[in-house]
């Protein structure tokens, strides 16, 4: 969906009125339900007017142009699509287009710029930019990937002279991505006109262009369905924007720490859904390929073992490059070429623990510390709002000050928007607010979401039998999978022995409605998946899941019981330890338990990827939810 949408001739009419910008903000507020900052309206009133001056110029006047389309099941929007037929084909033709204001810029490696007022970031390489925006449409529209050819990428440099930004141009050009600037008018006029027909009639194109807004996508990939091929045979996933910036600067202090021997740690910062796992395979499987010595870890015993089994599936070699945050006490400085420490908020003080031999024991130092001397580049995927036990100490502080200890040089990217959750950045947000980790006030989903959030569903159910019926609905009409999690707030027994053998004890009990947990580690059960293998193995929607197995994870449609660990009185949340039976979290001092609680919830309502259904056993905090979910 695109905030406006009209042809190039009538959008250059309100440009040359000044009334551009103003339509773009209001169809932002209405759309998005969101104020637009004042950099990206300066960058409509400054932008568009060129591009649609060189339409004009090129006899394309006619094209239908979408701008700010946002991509599908992503935050990400492209600054505009023009649609319209091919000259030679007649076959319907489209071209993404990337704007930026830049005069000067250098390449700092090849996917990698810096741009003189841009402080010290390092921003993508525009073509790549808009190459990957033109792969990723394709990959996720079926229609469009049987005919790759019709989607064309430029980037558009207007404020640039070549002089101003040489180094850039080294970069090849391809039918998804090229570099234009100021010098290049005339290239880019006739470039244009090569792709869409001057000669076109109006109706063709918006034909074309109701084509692309009707265009049926894929639903998002699951990560863990590309495991394994992205690490055994190719690339999978295509990354966009920080996301790359984040795998470049890997591959470039990768290569500076082979010539000269600096070190440098990179962290990278997202909430869930931000594709911070998608990084972490891209590398494991780019790294792994060529041969270079790297390893994934994790403090998630369900995490990694279901790496080991799906991406490892068949090869042991695999298996292997997936371990524990703990398994380094004993490693050798710079084993590794690279060390991608997933979900890094798990990091501990120490890696010691009573399995520990006493001579490793006796040598041990901060866990930390055992994870950046292990590699060249150790690279830090973190979360901090995603910390659910005491004892777990990964922050931004923490790596930043063990990294200036030992002096290393420190990489920070932030990752913007939500992939998970329909691409809902509206989700996000509401998720905070209604668990206040927002200031603002919480408020009713129906009052957040915009028409582009139609692809995510919330909902609430009156009972957890309710909850299972919508689940399953989706289940059918839509398919995917489906799980119910829940806070730690029953017993978690062993299983018992029957005559037919050993079985789960349905101990999470709401009214008639009785469920057992997810198995637990090690304790293997006939037709149950094994605890590290619940969100993944189809069995798994038999039992309700716990922060500890599902953390990590994605389904395509999350259950969510708040227990009465978490409920609500008198307009805010109250967590209760006495009601909780998570053994852990009950150890937590009082300033930290309401914070662990609360980060418990917003790790499990962030699971799904096509929608979610909420539930509380308490009567005044259901009533909240049910509000909330309207």
């Amino acid at each position: 969906m695109a905030l406006v949408r009209r042809s190039a001739a009538d959008l250059r009419q309100e440009a040359s009125a000044d009334r551009l910008h103003v339509l773009l903000s209001g169809q932002a507020k209405f759309q998005l339900d969101a104020r637009v900052g004042v950099g990206e309206v300066r960058s409509w009133r400054r932008s568009l007017p060129v591009l649609l001056a060189d339409l004009a110029d090129a006899g394309l006047g006619h094209v239908e142009v979408l701008l700010e389309h946002r991509l599908p099941h992503s935050p990400k929007r492209v600054d505009a699509v023009l649609c319209g037929t091919h000259p030679r084909t007649g076959e319907p033709s489209y071209v993404l287009v990337e704007l930026k204001q830049w005069s000067h810029a250098e390449l700092v490696a090849y996917d990698l710029v810096r741009v003189p007022g841009y402080g010290a970031d390092t921003l993508l390489h525009p073509i790549e930019q808009v190459r990957a925006y033109c792969q990723y449409l394709i990959d996720s529209t079926p229609a469009l990937a049987a005919r790759p050819h019709v989607i064309h990428g430029i980037a558009y440099l207007h404020n640039a002279q070549d002089f101003g930004i040489a180094s850039l141009k080294q970069h090849a050009p391809s039918e998804h991505g090229r570099l234009f600037t100021l010098d290049d008018r005339a290239e880019l006029v006739g470039h244009l006109r090569a792709v869409l027909d001057h000669q076109g009639s109006r109706t063709a194109a918006l034909t074309a262009a109701d084509d692309f807004l009707n265009f049926h996508h894929a639903p998002s990939k699951p990560l863990l369905n590309l495991a394994a091929k992205e690490i055994q045979e190719r690339e999978q996933f295509i990354l966009l924007d920080e996301q790359k910036v984040a795998y470049e600067l890997v591959m470039r202090a990768l290569h500076k720490a082979r010539a000269a021997s600096t070190k440098t740690v990179v962290v990278v910062l997202g909430g869930p859904g931000s594709g911070k796992s998608a990084i972490a395979l891209s590398l494991v499987g780019e790294l792994a390929r060529s041969g270079r010595p790297v390893h994934h870890a994790t403090g998630s015993s369900a995490f990694t073992n279901t790496m080991r089994k799906i991406a490892g599936r068949r090869n042991r070699r695999v298996q292997g490059l997936f371990k524990y945050f703990n398994n380094y006490t004993a490693a050798e400085p710079r084993e590794l070429d690279v060390l991608i420490c997933d979900e890094a908020h798990r990091i501990r003080e120490t890696s010691v623990n009573r399995y520990t031999r006493k001579e490793v024991r006796q040598r041990a130092g901060r866990q930390i510390d055992e994870l950046i001397d292990v590699a060249s580049v150790p690279v830090f995927l973190l979360d901090e709002n995603q910390i659910v036990r005491p004892g777990e100490m990964g922050s931004l502080d923490e790596i930043t000050a063990a990294a200036a200890a030992k002096g290393c040089e420190l990489e920070v990217v932030h990752l913007h928007g939500q992939f998970r959750c329909g691409g809902s950045a509206a989700f996000d947000t509401w998720v905070a607010r209604i668990l206040g980790l927002d200031p603002l006030r919480p408020v009713r989903w129906s009052q957040l979401a915009s028409p582009l959030d139609d692809e995510f569903a919330v909902t609430s159910a009156d009972s957890p039998e309710a909850m299972e019926s919508w689940l399953l609905m989706k289940q059918a009409e839509q398919g995917g999978t489906a799980r119910i999690a829940a806070g730690y707030c029953w017993p978690w027994s062993d299983p018992i022995s029957t005559d037919n053998g050993k079985r789960l004890v349905e101990d999470v009990v709401i009214g008639g409605w009785k469920r057992p947990w997810n198995a637990k580690p090690d304790k293997r059960v006939p037709d149950a998946p094994e605890s590290y293998y619940w969100a993944s193995d189809e069995r798994g929607f038999g039992q309700v899941g716990c922060i500890y197995t599902a953390q990590g994870f994605e389904y395509d449609w999350a259950g969510v019981i708040f227990g009465p660990d978490f409920v609500r009185r008198d307009g805010r949340w109250v967590a209760r330890r006495e009601r909780s039976h998570d053994p852990a979290v009950k150890k937590a001092d009082e300033p930290h338990f309401a914070g662990l609680i609360r980060n418990t919830y917003k790790v499990l309502l962030t699971r799904g990827m096509q929608g979610v259904c909420l539930y509380s056993t308490d009567q005044e905090t259901q009533a909240f939810l049910a509000e909330m979910a309207r």
